[in-house]
């Protein structure tokens, strides 16, 4: 099936169900409008695809510093979130975006705002819980993003 073929080549990605929520329409059409073709959109499927490959990666690699909790893992845990928050939002992936904002937060050791300190275990225990969110969060936006695609695979 052709990118022609389907409702959603027309760039309107907020018809997919789960979009509204997930995406920031005006973001994400910036992204549309550096395609030469409005039906193929090669160069925004390859943006967008790239993105979901450096997204299961930053993600394995907050698993495996939580796990191991080496020296500075906070801050490696920081560092990763402030990384895929640029990303997420650089696409207009709202709930991923925020997410990201709350590891980040929590590898500072401060609240989900960023304002207050908490205690290292604290921190840790919202990391598991926030990550796995944003796991989560991704996963459905991606669907979103793979049907806006016509990607099957």
């Amino acid at each position: 099936m052709s990118a022609s073929d389907d409702k959603n080549s027309d760039g309107d990605i907020m018809s997919i169900p789960g979009a509204k929520d997930s995406i920031d329409q005006s973001t994400f059409e910036q992204i549309l409008e550096m395609d030469d073709d409005e039906v193929d959109r090669e160069f925004s499927k390859s943006i967008v695809f790239d993105f979901f490959q450096q997204a299961d990666s930053t993600f394995a690699k907050m698993d495996k510093n939580l796990e191991e909790k080496k020296p500075d893992y906070m801050k490696t845990l920081s560092e990763l979130g402030h990384f895929l928050k640029g990303s997420s939002a650089t696409l207009g992936l709202t709930k991923v975006k925020d997410s990201c904002e709350k590891i980040q937060n929590f590898g500072h050791l401060k609240d989900e705002a960023g304002t207050n300190n908490i205690p290292e275990e604290d921190a840790r225990k919202k990391l598991m819980v926030t990550i796995k969110q944003a796991k989560v969060e991704f996963a459905e936006v991606k669907a979103v993003l793979k049907k806006f695609y016509n990607d099957t695979d």
